[in-house]
């Protein structure tokens, strides 16, 4: 049966995709539409001579099509200092690189940190040189380094400019444009199927609420997660397969704006007819809302749960949701929100970076550390999907927009600082919550989900003391966090 939700089938020959290859021909006509180059105001003379003959390397990704076509459109690859071929290359004061000798990565790197302290510091002059050098370096359709290097050059351009704001619209209108149901479902599974990014928080999340739930007759499950109810198909599954009578669910899931409407209703239709399919008792009420999370009337959406339904199981799964609250305070009030429900369990899956919600004051060490975890995050990406993967494409533009958020929005209304474990479990512990160890079972679970996927993927617990739950790593560097709360019974 075609479902949103197919339980990821990962097989050997995944791992094994030609990830640099190019088609022969192109199976069809794009409409890609190239970018304007860097504006001349921002570039010394010269950087805007060169950017009105080599327009083709500063394309991004504008247009509806993602296709390899798309690729071949930006017909001109700009030089890679890592491949040993010469080019010219402008006079630039002071580097900490030598571009000809750098390993790979470190030249974007190094570049990206010296563009950022200089239109950080007020360094005009300097800063246009490494916008120019890194314009001519980078491409959306290059490698990992390059495809990043677009992206935070984007992001600087649009805090040199002033010109947040209207980026961070004209990203969201694209992203809108071409969100259809057919879109999210293909680009989910396919990401769930070759990574366990999301798939890791999932059979966290779930085992942890299985075993929290055990024996209630009646469950609640408030889904605060950003992915499309992916996880739910193998939740059902696995109460379908428990003995005695299947208990019967509610599944009350909080979507996005008025784009999402068709989305959520095609996705609760076919929850529905699998939940019927499993046997199992279902109901499924989507709420929209567009915004702060912290906004939410959380009466209202848990009055299924402990508190008014006389002994009925609530559980509140919040998967990439807390960061999408910007303040600390709020982030603290929307965690005394969630307690306030009474639940029996919440699951808080965060991606790892220490970026804080207002940023610490220090832009550049802010910049370091989100550059940081989107290499970490698009190398993945690379390692795992081919070069001109559609999918892949609209998860680098999703990433494109935290990217532009993150750099050159203001850092108050930011709805992308993920923050570190050690944050949150200090955030949760405030609220009056204990952590819930997650269950041999569980992580068991886990171990044998990251066996389907490539090499490279590992699960380790928190460092001492630990904050709770426990890591995925993508090559030794922490990515996503999951854990699982209980509210901490009051004092006698």
């Amino acid at each position: 049966m075609d479902t949103l939700f197919n339980p990821p089938s990962l097989r050997p020959d995944h791992h094994h995709h030609p990830l640099h290859s190019t088609p022969s021909s192109a199976s069809s006509t794009t409409n890609h539409i190239p970018h304007h180059c860097l504006p001349h105001q921002l570039l010394p003379r010269s950087a805007a001579e060169c950017c009105t003959t080599a327009s083709s390397s500063t394309r991004y990704m504008d247009s509806d099509d993602f296709s390899a076509a798309a690729a071949a459109a930006s017909s001109t690859t700009p030089p890679s200092p890592t491949r040993g071929g010469s080019f010219a290359l402008p006079h630039l004061p002071d580097l900490a690189v030598d571009l000809h000798t750098a390993p790979p990565g470190t030249w974007a790197t190094e570049l990206l940190l010296e563009c950022a302290a200089a239109v950080s510091g007020g360094a005009t002059a300097r800063a246009n040189e490494f916008m120019w050098l890194l314009n001519e370096l980078s491409s959306p359709y290059g490698d990992t380094h390059q495809r990043l290097t677009a992206y935070f050059l984007r992001a600087l351009l649009a805090l040199s400019s002033s010109s947040a704001e209207s980026s961070l619209r004209a990203l969201a209108a694209a992203v809108d444009r071409n969100r259809s149901f057919e879109s999210t479902r293909r680009t989910a599974l396919r990401f769930q199927e070759v990574s366990p990014w999301c798939t890791f928080g999932h059979v966290a999340s779930n085992g942890a609420i299985l075993e929290a739930l055990d024996g209630e007759p009646f469950l609640h499950i408030l889904d605060l997660s950003n992915t499309f109810c992916t996880q739910w198909p193998t939740f059902l599954e696995a109460l379908a397969t428990r003995s005695g009578d299947a208990p019967r669910l509610r599944l009350t899931a909080v979507f996005g704006g008025a784009a999402l409407h068709q989305v959520a209703k095609e996705i609760g239709a076919r929850l529905k007819k699998f939940a019927r399919l499993m046997g199992i008792p279902f109901d499924f009420h989507a709420v929209h809302h567009d915004g702060d999370p912290a906004e939410l009337d959380f009466d209202s959406l848990g009055g299924g749960g402990a508190a008014a339904s006389g002994g009925a199981g609530l559980a509140v799964n919040c998967v990439n949701t807390l960061h999408g609250v910007p303040s600390g305070e709020r982030r603290d009030a929307m965690a005394a929100a969630l307690r306030r429900l009474r639940p029996k369990i919440v699951t808080v899956v965060e991606e790892v970076a220490d970026l804080g919600p207002e940023g610490g004051g220090d832009f550049v060490r802010s910049f370091g550390e989100s550059l940081r975890f989107f290499a970490a995050y698009f190398n993945s990406l690379e390692e795992s999907f081919p070069k001109t993967s559609n999918e892949r494409l609209a998860l680098e533009r999703a990433a494109e927009r935290a990217i532009m958020d993150l750099v050159a929005g203001d850092p108050a209304r930011s709805t992308e600082r993920r923050e570190t474990a050690a944050r949150w479990s200090q955030r949760m512990r405030a609220a009056g919550f204990s952590p819930l160890p997650l269950s041999d079972d569980v992580v068991d679970d886990l171990s044998a989900l990251l066996k389907r996927y490539r090499e490279g993927w590992s699960m380790a617990p928190p460092p001492p003391p630990p904050p709770a739950g426990t890591f995925l790593l993508w090559k030794e560097q922490p990515v996503v966090w999951a854990s699982a709360w209980k509210p901490t019974p009051p004092p006698h």
